[in-house]
């Protein structure tokens, strides 16, 4: 089972490489792109992939800021009566 699952991980990862490389070699023109107050020349791949970096990035930051909350909510696993909830009260 386990030898399977890395089989399958590795074909995605292929298949995803490969759509990412369809992508870029379709998109090599140059397309203007207003920042704030810049305007910047870049190839639309550039733009895409700048794009999608952003995009983990904050699906990064979002997911650990989720996961940190949910780790501060758990009731933790520590038996009542113990020494420390002795020096709690005191």
């Amino acid at each position: 089972m386990k030898g399977t699952m890395n089989k399958l991980k590795v074909v995605a990862v292929a298949v995803i490489s490969l759509v990412v490389l369809i992508v870029v070699l379709q998109n090599t023109q140059a397309v203007e792109t207003n920042l704030l107050f810049l305007t910047v020349t870049m190839p639309n791949a550039a733009l895409l992939f700048g794009t999608l970096i952003i995009g983990f990035a904050i699906g990064v930051l979002t997911a650990g800021h989720i996961v940190s909350i949910a780790k501060r909510t758990m009731p933790s696993n520590e038996p009542k009566g113990t020494p420390h909830d002795a020096q709690e009260g005191t």
